[in-house]
């Protein structure tokens, strides 16, 4: 059964944040983002280009915030269009998804059109470049997909696979399958974080996995110039089929982590699991690093404290 799957020879994580905006969390993102440039990661950040949504109103909104947008990109992370307003207009789930409600999905591609077209002139006016459309909630369809050219947009994230490849209307999927860094068998990873909801455990959690993986952790480009995409129709139509292919993907998950367990000698711990850190983000001030560089562990990483269930 897993021939079929033409499994790369690396495994390679992906990062990905949601609902970066003015509103979002603050002042656990600025502990992300010092960790993430303290280990020279360079994520995918899905931008709201004019949030509207209520609950992604999190704290009073910041006046630098494309100030600070630009600040990632010059950092070589990648600006994914999370949709235009984040606000669900229709109960519908599109493609990939089985919740009912979109911002996108079943709408005229009239509707769809316009809203992609304003997001993009967001972007273009503040400075930002975007290849990758992030759907709020996953909700998107197949008018969705055809319309992306039109701005710009080549790379879609979302579904389930094992490893990039390229579908209709010469679009790349880079299918988003995890909500934690563990262990995983040969593919391209990606893991999708809703930080606004974090605590601090959560934050501990995530500090470990990036001790733990940092050598697994690669930029969009890296990615697909490690594992090239390739067209593949029958990919798409798994993709898209979401009970089978989310099922199959969790399936194998599951077989190769037990006999990982099974064959493989346990990891080793990050090194200085004493205490968690400090909870502020001046501890993790540290300069963005040249590219192709890596920082050793934070000098006291966090205990791991609980399970969390594998997505």
């Amino acid at each position: 059964m897993f021939v079929l799957m033409k499994r790369p020879l690396k495994k390679v994580f992906l990062l990905r944040f949601d609902d970066i905006c003015p509103t979002m969390r603050w002042d656990i993102w600025s502990e992300i983002e010092s960790a993430l440039i303290h280990y020279n990661i360079k994520p995918i950040l899905a931008v709201v280009p004019d949030n509207q949504d209520p609950v992604l109103k999190a704290g009073p909104p910041v006046n630098d915030f494309w100030q600070r947008a630009r600040r990632w990109q010059e950092l070589g992370w990648t600006i994914a269009m999370h949709g235009y307003q984040h606000l669900y207009v229709a109960n519908d789930g599109g493609l990939v998804t089985l919740r009912k409600k979109s911002e996108f999905a079943s709408l005229p591609a009239v509707a769809q059109e316009e809203k992609l077209r304003r997001g993009r002139e967001i972007f273009a006016r503040e400075g930002i470049n975007s290849r990758v459309w992030i759907a709020p909630g996953n909700a998107f369809d197949e008018v969705t997909v055809s319309l992306l050219p039109k701005v710009g947009i080549d790379a879609i994230s979302a579904g389930w696979s094992w490893r990039p490849f390229v579908g209709p209307h010469e679009i790349t999927w880079l299918p988003c399958q995890l909500s934690i860094l563990r262990p995983v068998p040969a593919g391209v990873w990606t893991v999708c974080y809703h930080s606004n909801s974090w605590n601090r455990l959560d934050f501990c959690d995530f500090l470990k996995g990036l001790a733990r993986y940092r050598h697994n952790i690669v930029s969009l480009e890296e990615a697909l110039r490690l594992v090239p995409p390739h067209r593949a129709k029958w990919r798409y139509h798994f993709c898209t089929c979401l009970r089978f292919s989310s099922f199959l993907v969790r399936v194998h998950l599951k077989l190769w982590k037990i006999g990982h367990r099974l064959l493989m000698p346990p990891e080793p711990e990050p090194s200085g699991l004493a205490a968690p850190p400090p909870w502020s983000p001046r501890a993790y001030q540290i300069s963005a690093l040249p590219a192709g560089t890596a920082r050793a562990p934070l000098a006291n990483p966090p205990l791991y404290v609980r399970h969390r269930r594998i997505r």
